[in-house]
């Protein structure tokens, strides 16, 4: 629905200002009167209409972060704490956000649950700040009466996610820095120093050592081919990323992913532990197991995860465990699976969900110390070879002059 821009007074002659997303212009009239604000109908116009349209750019716009997100959920579960209406307590934070994207939605969720809607149906209309985890963990508080804690929890959980994003992210920043310059410096060297190696040496009338003429023949190759080889590389890139849109592209390129040596691994625990703090939070939060193992799914980032939550879904839609099928999609760890089939015949299952998360996020932390201390040296090890072999093979010819000299 548009979102339009109003004026209108109050009984005692107050004019006050805001947006109100609506049907029309007579529906946004029919609310104010409702809410005893007189409106001035030539002031009541659409946002984003004559002059008042904002101009942004493709890809330049501002995006609400997860730092929004759990800063607002901080502030608005205090706000609660302190006794403040959710109404006021928005109004409040509408004011005092520095994203104007963010503050603009949290202005039109005010205005729905004025409206008469429910929090979570008011943040379920804005799907790109609040995921489904958040619009469900906020009804399942607004149902139970313990929105606050429920908030408490999503900001912890917000939290503890963005780290965990953050150290893998951390952990593959260094090593995809070096290969890039690495790469860099080779194509710079086959490009543009070889060849002048190789007209000094051509006037020389002698045949090259094998290792030079080598490198000088991947020099010209590597000339005559760069740009079909850029276009071709282009093409790939585009290729697997329009395959990987479609259901079976992703299945297979994050299968391969998961099966990858030493990232493979990273890539597991990640998405273990992420599946594990999600249902420990929605199951602990009121949450059915059905809705949670639908809600965790779609969040696991890894289709092949995806695809066997929603196994262990059906699996207990069926009257069978949950543990069942997770132990036989091979994904999850032996551990794991046998610790949800306790917490399940316990009844304790977002107890024991909890541990596990603890666990893997303790197992992230240290998977990622350690590729990060075995890539360094590794790559060192490999630029060390492909850079200094460049360099010696391209002088062994002056070196064979100084030892005819001498």
């Amino acid at each position: 629905m548009p979102v339009f821009l109003w004026e209108g007074k109050t009984a005692q002659g107050k004019v006050l200002k805001g947006e109100m997303e609506a049907a029309n212009q007579q529906a946004v009239l029919a609310r104010l009167r409702s809410q005893r604000i007189q409106p001035i109908p030539t002031r009541v116009r659409e946002k984003g209409k004559g002059l008042e349209k904002e101009i942004t750019l493709p890809g330049f716009g501002v995006k609400v972060t997860a730092h929004d997100v759990m800063l607002f959920t901080r502030q608005f579960a205090t706000m609660i704490d302190a006794g403040l209406p959710i109404v006021q307590g928005l109004e409040i934070l509408s004011q005092q956000s520095e994203n104007k994207a963010f503050r603009n939605i949290i202005r039109v969720i005010k205005q729905d649950v004025e409206g008469g809607f429910t929090l979570a149906d008011a943040l379920k209309k804005h799907p790109k700040a609040f995921d489904d985890l958040y619009v469900n963990m906020v009804a399942a508080g607004e149902v139970g009466g313990v929105l606050n804690t429920i908030l408490n929890r999503i900001a912890l959980f917000i939290e503890k996610s963005a780290k965990l994003k953050s150290k893998v992210k951390g952990a593959m920043i260094y090593p995809c820095t070096i290969v890039v310059v690495a790469v860099g410096v080779v194509t710079i060297l086959l490009l543009y120093v070889i060849p002048v190696f190789a007209e000094l040496y051509g006037g020389m009338g002698k045949a090259l050592p094998a290792p030079t003429q080598i490198t000088i023949n991947m020099s010209n190759w590597f000339r005559a081919y760069f740009v079909y080889m850029v276009i071709g590389v282009g093409i790939l890139v585009a290729a697997i990323r329009y395959y990987y849109k479609t259901s079976q592209g992703r299945m297979v390129i994050d299968g391969i992913m998961l099966k990858m040596p030493i990232i493979g691994d990273l890539l597991r625990k990640v998405a273990v532990a992420r599946f594990s703090q999600n249902m420990s939070i929605l199951l602990s939060s009121g949450v059915p197991i059905l809705d949670g193992l639908a809600i965790t799914a779609k969040t696991a980032g890894n289709k092949v995860v995806e695809q066997a939550i929603m196994d262990a879904r059906v699996s207990i839609s069926q009257g069978k465990t949950v543990a069942e099928p997770l132990t036989e999609s091979k994904i999850f760890p032996p551990m794991v699976c046998q610790m949800v089939a306790i917490g399940e015949n316990t009844g304790a299952l977002d107890a024991m969900l909890k541990k596990v998360a603890d666990f893997y996020e303790d197992e992230v932390d240290n998977s990622v110390a350690n590729l990060t201390s075995l890539m360094e040296p590794l790559i060192m090890v490999v630029l060390g070879v492909i850079l200094g072999g460049l360099v010696i093979s391209m002088y062994l010819p002056i070196f064979q002059l100084g030892s005819l000299v001498s």
